[in-house]
């Protein structure tokens, strides 16, 4: 027995699990979308920045809306790339992973958008302001690839994909077993 051990020892001992900190590829997040992330939160996090160095505006409302949304798409992204690219999605408690990065993406797709659009028609022209609403369109069109890859690699999360069977004779019970699987005889 002793010179059989050394044969299935290897085929059977399983080798302790070493965890890595970053895990991507992983189910949520392939490494292009991972990229692509990436891509988001630079481009966001530029086009904060210079949005803030704009020191006088005459219509302030655009300049605000876009401040805000250029921040939470930098924040937010960042936050959802570190839990999606590491192990801590585990433990946040979220089972619908696919579901909330497909909302989230739609939703600052949209928002960044419409806030390039409105900062784009709503400012006074200087240089700085341009460069912010031109780095917002850049960052829209990066969260707009993401939607693509994203709506490729799952489709739609959020649909419920039910299987029907075809032949409803195959699966219907007969009277009588209705009656015994309710509780009564």
């Amino acid at each position: 027995m002793a010179t059989a051990e050394p044969v299935y020892n290897s085929t059977t001992t399983q080798e302790p699990k070493t965890r890595k900190c970053f895990t991507v590829p992983s189910e949520y997040l392939s490494k292009i979308r991972c990229i692509i992330k990436v891509f988001e939160v630079l481009l966001s996090c530029v086009a904060f920045v210079v949005e803030e160095v704009v020191s006088n505006c005459s219509s302030c409302g655009p300049l605000y809306f876009f401040e805000f949304v250029s921040c939470t798409a930098f924040l937010f992204t960042l936050l959802l790339l570190v839990l999606l690219s590491t192990t801590l999605h585990e433990r946040v408690g979220i089972n619908s992973w696919p579901t909330l990065d497909f909302g989230y993406t739609i939703g600052i797709t949209i928002l960044f958008l419409l806030a390039s659009i409105v900062f784009a028609a709503g400012n006074s022209g200087s240089t700085l302001e341009q460069t912010a609403v031109a780095f917002g369109f850049l960052a829209t069109v990066a969260y707009f690839v993401d939607f693509g890859f994203l709506y490729k690699e799952k489709g739609i999360p959020c649909q419920k994909r039910t299987s029907q069977p075809t032949d409803s004779t195959a699966t219907a019970m007969p009277e009588s077993e209705k009656l015994n699987a309710n509780g009564t005889d």
